[in-house]
């Protein structure tokens, strides 16, 4: 089988945090990577389980690390999580939105209106990470919840890479109000779920996608639940010593020290990951 990039996959889909970028800053060889990619004509799209920034935010982010990206090449968990949404609540609906501009953003563009009361009668709770999040929005969720709202979670990642270390996610606030109600989101947008990469893979109409990541947990257990090749790059959270004990959905097809593997003349074959 030929190594050629664009003879093995039609499409990239890219996770953000750990393996694009950590914070403002681009991850060693992840600009020069995408450029590769893009040179030899295979599409890059980008997934985050990060819900807090809209798509133009995060392509702003991405133009200004030197990507030529698009709004329509991003994809937040915040948009699968509607998606989710849709399935229980009507068309139009007040909806319970807790997180950053990126949740209430999701919600407006499908045409929902997002309230922060849960005394300003919404028909559900989207939940997303947001850097301002307090207490009292938490607060908000907990009261929607314990009405039995319908309760859909963009993700359930523990945390989140930044420059200082790691950070509680949207998981851990999400844990906050389970332990607070005693109930658990009916939907999740964000990875390992497959709503994510559906909606990617959707829009972009591609047969060979490879999802690539730097989270066992979430970015390779996804690309696997949907049967596509996964890509681990040691950008990001995941160290050697977990990738050696991965088991199950969480082994990777591929691991790279960084995204530079996308340029041309790398062997995809010397890249798979044979776990001993």
């Amino acid at each position: 089988m030929s190594q050629e990039l664009a003879d093995l996959f039609d499409l990239l889909l890219f996770d953000l945090d750990g393996v694009v970028y950590i914070g403002p800053h681009a991850v060693p060889g992840a600009i020069e990577g995408i450029r590769a990619a893009h040179e030899q004509g295979v599409r890059c799209c980008y997934i985050t389980n990060n819900a807090s920034r809209p798509p133009a935010e995060v392509v702003e982010h991405l133009r200004e690390l030197g990507i030529d990206a698009a709004a329509d090449e991003v994809v937040t968990s915040a948009q699968a999580g509607v998606t989710l949404l849709g399935e229980h609540v009507p068309a139009g609906s007040r909806i319970l939105a807790i997180g950053g501009p990126g949740v209430f953003a999701a919600l407006r563009e499908r045409g929902y209106v997002p309230v922060v009361s849960a005394d300003d009668e919404p028909a559900g709770v989207l939940q997303g990470i947001g850097m301002d999040l307090s207490w009292a929005a938490l607060t908000e969720a907990t009261f929607a919840v314990t009405a039995g709202l319908p309760w859909i979670a963009t993700n359930l990642d523990a945390t989140f890479p930044t420059t200082r270390g790691l950070a509680p996610g949207n998981g851990s606030m999400v844990e906050a109000v389970a332990h607070a109600t005693g109930r658990r989101p009916i939907g999740v947008g964000g990875k390992p779920e497959p709503a994510l990469l559906n909606e990617a893979i959707a829009r972009s109409g591609a047969t060979r996608p490879l999802m690539i990541g730097d989270r066992l947990d979430t970015d390779i257990a996804a690309g696997n639940r949907l049967g596509i090749p996964t890509l681990l790059v040691m950008t990001g959270v995941t160290s050697a010593s977990e990738l050696a004990c991965a088991a199950g959905a969480e082994v990777p097809t591929y691991v790279a020290p960084d995204l530079s593997c996308l340029r041309p003349g790398t062997s995809w074959h010397d890249l798979q990951w044979d776990k001993r």
